[in-house]
């Protein structure tokens, strides 16, 4: 059974793309239906996170309109912030899913019990994953994973 969720952002909630507007605002593409994925998985209590390797404020209010309840931006090591809020859970890598699109997601998508990476993740990333969803990063990639999650869960599925 999964427990805790973790996603990386930018490639797998988000395209990819970041837009700049040439001043101090930027702009972050997030799917609906993955919003609605994860707003589901956590009614099934399984706990959300977000583990990102940048920081960006439309992170932060995409988080907490969906009610993820932990999100770390500007990790460098994100497998040792993974491996820590596993254990501040006490929950083993079996309970744990991960998403990620890039090679620094490589050693989460490896540890963790499920690991995930969208159809359009690096070559190495893909490699590492235990399922590869259809969907690309910010086109439903997520969506897949937590319909995954609640199936083996014995959830109802989102669909």
């Amino acid at each position: 059974m999964i427990r805790l969720f973790v996603m990386d952002v930018d490639g797998t909630m988000t395209d990819g793309a970041i837009y700049l507007d040439g001043s101090v605002g930027e702009f972050k593409r997030f799917d609906v239906r993955d919003g609605l994925g994860i707003s589901r998985l956590i009614s099934s209590g399984v706990k959300t996170a977000i583990i990102s390797g940048r920081d960006s404020p439309a992170t932060d209010r995409r988080a907490r309109e969906l009610g993820i309840g932990l999100v770390l931006q500007g990790v460098k090591d994100k497998l040792v912030e993974l491996k820590k809020m596993s254990r501040d859970m006490s929950l083993d890598p079996e309970e744990v899913g991960y998403i990620g699109d890039d090679v620094n997601d490589c050693p989460c998508i490896i540890w963790a019990g499920r690991g995930f990476a969208p159809s359009d993740a690096v070559p190495e990333a893909r490699k590492a994953a235990d399922i590869v969803t259809s969907a690309a990063g910010g086109y439903g990639a997520v969506r897949e994973a937590v319909e995954h999650i609640l199936h083996i869960n014995g959830s109802k599925r989102t669909r």
